[in-house]
């Protein structure tokens, strides 16, 4: 794996969907996690697991869901239509190759499943009694942003391994300065 500059990564991260059998040796498997655990986690719990899944009985099983999701995904990506900075080309190689992906999953050599834990709540008693009085709504808010602790370890994951160019739509279509709709002119 090339070292290579912090913004070359961020500029050259894609998804790939044509994944090779190659085997994926051990060394770079540990430094890509070893990349994903660098990542900022919410109040620095790390609540995270990986799991690192070579079986092809296990590797097959997983695609077979990941597939039954992708029924989904794909209907729903239909129905929306291209994004307008997307060409009709882009947009149907885009179709093509996530259905390649998604019925070609199970086959690749390895597969990474990044986990997010439960939180560790203190008890309800030990909190102030405005907090403790909303606890199932502590709990439940809890719950619904746990997955955002996980989500810088998949970028770092993401920029450990995936290189190429990408189509992105421009910062004057989507950066705004101080207000919605004030173009962000840097």
């Amino acid at each position: 794996m090339a070292e290579i500059g912090l913004f070359e990564a961020i500029y050259s991260a894609r998804s790939l969907r044509r994944l090779k059998p190659d085997p994926v040796p051990e060394e770079l498997i540990t430094k890509i996690l070893d990349a994903a655990i660098r990542a900022p986690s919410g109040g620095n719990a790390q609540n995270w697991a990986f799991i690192v899944v070579r079986d092809p009985v296990q590797r097959r099983k997983l695609g077979a869901i990941y597939r039954k999701a992708s029924d989904i995904a794909e209907a729903v990506y239909a129905a929306r239509g291209r994004p307008p900075h997307l060409t009709e080309r882009q947009f149907a190689r885009l179709m093509t190759t996530g259905a390649h992906l998604w019925q070609h999953l199970g086959e690749a050599p390895v597969l990474l499943l990044p986990c997010g834990r439960r939180p560790a709540l203190p008890p309800r008693e030990a909190l102030p009694s405005e907090i403790a009085a909303r606890w199932e709504d502590e709990v439940a808010y809890a719950e619904r942003i746990r997955g955002a602790s996980i989500y810088p370890a998949v970028q770092n994951i993401i920029l450990a391994c995936r290189f190429g160019p990408l189509t992105r739509r421009p910062l004057s279509e989507i950066a705004h300065a101080d207000r919605w709709g004030a173009a962000w002119l840097g």
